[in-house]
């Protein structure tokens, strides 16, 4: 059923990416006025498209613009390049969306090893790089050099984005009371905003992504060396050896990670917890049908609640023990097709047992419910497999599965922890197979989209990529990162930490790979100083600060959230007030 429901949500999300692409095309199809090149002929009907016409004359005076692949649509409107810009972003944001779950779900199948350590990390960051490809690949080597920026914008805009606004964010929403010795207490956070009395713990292995984010900056550094020592030629000898070095770190990640798979493990944990809420929550409105939600308010029903520990609190003793949690989990139908049975009455315990007694009391379980149900209606994806009466003669089921847990009849769960790998592998390619045919196929219109806006309103197209191209890529495992963040624990929050790093570290090595042997082979020139040095400061200071510390009280989200828009200054400063490019 499980797989089913999964099925069901790959087909609506792709229904819904392909309605969106027929409609582009429908629109494309509908033929307007040309534009002529006579000032008196000129007409203009809100839609201007003209054939064979190079994309730079959008920067030339507006005199025309070229339709995408002969047939999507194109306008020399800010308002009509904005909803292109939105149009393409979602698809893309689809894209991403589709290769980050298929991944994690061919991890899941096969976990840590060649394919895990080698192939998958790639994955993540394969939208961003195909768009870094794109935005120099077609045109002139004047129009590449122009609208390359946009690649350098995004991978910039990518990596700042990543560690100031979701690091912050991420600081906020996992904050906890902290300890005297400044650690923070798991799932206590009573402190509310105190700058100094709440913040987020991580674990050991969290500093050394951060380490090795701050060690793959070193490209960034070689490529610049021109510009800092003012040598008057060896550019495209920098470049060259700036790409060997990117991607000589990018097979070294990839290598560590089969040799040291404690990366793939982590990763493949994430994906594991990430599911968790999945597993146990049905869809919002299911909950709501049931009563755990307030149909008013939207909020917690306690009452409701309070009447499912009573059921589920069989012998009446005021607290749900072991075997009656594993009446729970059974008694519900919940899908453990990638958990044992074991490891999900596990987690039950963890998240709810906060006195850490081996028993779940009235007020944990109401807490603990509350708490994910309200991280469950802010999930994309939040529902796995209830019944549909939702608890209907739950109090029956789970007093029958305790007897039978009594009893001693209970089944061994397959130790492989997935079931039907082979439906669960062809869903994954297929969503990798999707993801990548929708990044390759409207790559280009995007990046089209965003030359037009900013010919149309004079924006510099670094900036709209920098701020519009990473929320269609990364919105995606943004929300599902601070989604993770808010379970407010340790464990949680240095998964959650170790993955930002690690897209950072892809960014800085796939990504900047594409880029580098794109401006090599279209011999374009390196002019991007400011740009790379937002991405070298950023990469240092977070990286060592998360390098060095593993508590990091609420004030530190401040500075971080404030970086985002002094480098974004700092950009516009080095490139038009003192002329950096």
């Amino acid at each position: 059923m499980a797989m089913g429901r999964r099925k069901a949500g790959l087909l609506r999300r792709s229904a819904v990416a392909a309605a969106a692409a027929l409609l582009l095309v429908f629109v494309g199809g509908v033929s307007g006025r040309r534009l002529l090149s006579s000032p008196s002929d000129s007409i203009s009907d809100g839609l201007i498209r003209m054939w064979g016409r190079d994309s730079s004359a959008l920067r030339n005076g507006g005199l025309g613009c070229e339709q995408t692949y002969g047939f999507l649509p194109c306008t020399d409107t800010a308002l009509g390049n904005l909803f292109l810009l939105l149009v393409y972003g979602y698809l893309m944001f689809l894209a991403a969306t589709y290769m980050s779950n298929g991944s994690e779900l061919l991890l899941e199948i096969l976990g840590p090893g060649i394919i895990g350590g080698l192939f998958l990390p790639a994955l993540g960051a394969l939208p961003d790089a195909i768009l870094i490809l794109v935005s120099g690949l077609s045109g002139s080597r004047e129009t590449a050099q122009d609208q390359v920026l946009i690649g350098m914008g995004l991978l910039a805009g990518s990596t700042v984005m990543l560690l100031t606004l979701l690091w912050g964010s991420c600081i906020v929403v996992g904050k906890c009371d902290l300890s005297t010795h400044a650690t923070a207490i798991d799932s206590q956070d009573t402190r509310k905003f105190s700058l100094t009395g709440s913040g987020v713990s991580t674990d050991v292995e969290t500093t050394h992504a951060a380490k090795i984010m701050v060690v793959t900056t070193l490209p960034f550094v070689i490529v610049q060396l021109p510009k800092i020592f003012k040598w008057s030629s060896g550019d495209r000898l920098t470049i060259l050896i700036s790409l060997i070095a990117s991607a000589g770190l990018l097979v070294s990640y990839c290598v560590y990670q089969v040799v040291q798979p404690w990366i793939q493990e982590r990763r493949l944990a994430y994906a594991k917890r990430k599911q968790i809420i999945a597993r146990i929550l049905q869809r919002e409105h299911a909950v709501i049908r049931g009563g755990l939600l307030d149909r008013q308010t939207g909020r917690p029903n306690e009452v409701a609640i309070k009447k499912i520990f009573h059921g589920v609190d069989v012998d009446h003793d005021g607290f749900l023990s072991l075997p009656e949690l594993n009446a729970f989990v059974h008694g519900t139908q919940v899908d453990v097709a990638c958990q044992k049975l074991d490891e999900t009455v596990e987690k039950f315990m963890k998240d709810f047992d906060s006195s850490h007694d081996g028993k779940i009391q009235e007020d944990e379980f109401v807490r603990g419910m509350s708490r994910w149900l309200d991280e469950a209606k802010s999930s994309i994806a939040i529902c796995r497999n209830f019944s549909r009466e939702f608890f209907e003669d739950f109090h029956t089921a789970a007093t029958n599965e305790r007897k039978s847990l009594a009893n001693g009849s209970e089944e061994e769960e397959d130790s492989e922890g997935v079931e039907n790998p082979r439906w669960v592998a062809f869903q994954a390619v297929s969503l990798l197979l999707a993801g990548a045919v929708i990044a390759v196929a409207f790559a280009d219109p995007l990046v089209d989209a965003v030359d037009g806006f900013s010919g149309a309103t004079s924006i510099p197209t670094f900036f709209i990529s920098f701020i519009a191209m990473p929320l269609a890529t990364n919105s995606s495992e943004a929300v599902s990162a601070i989604i993770f963040a808010s379970r407010k624990k340790q464990k949680t929050a240095s998964l959650t930490f170790s993955e930002i790093y690690g897209a950072v570290t892809m960014n800085n090595t796939l990504c900047l790979s594409v880029f580098l042997a794109l401006v090599y082979v279209r011999q374009l020139t390196w002019d991007f100083s400011a740009e790379v040095l937002i991405i070298i400061v950023i990469n240092v200071v977070m990286g060592a600060a998360a390098s060095f510390r593993r508590n990091f009280p609420l004030w530190t989200s401040l500075p971080a959230f404030l970086l985002y828009p002094v480098l974004l200054l700092l950009v516009y400063v080095l490139d038009y007030i003192f002329g950096w490019s």
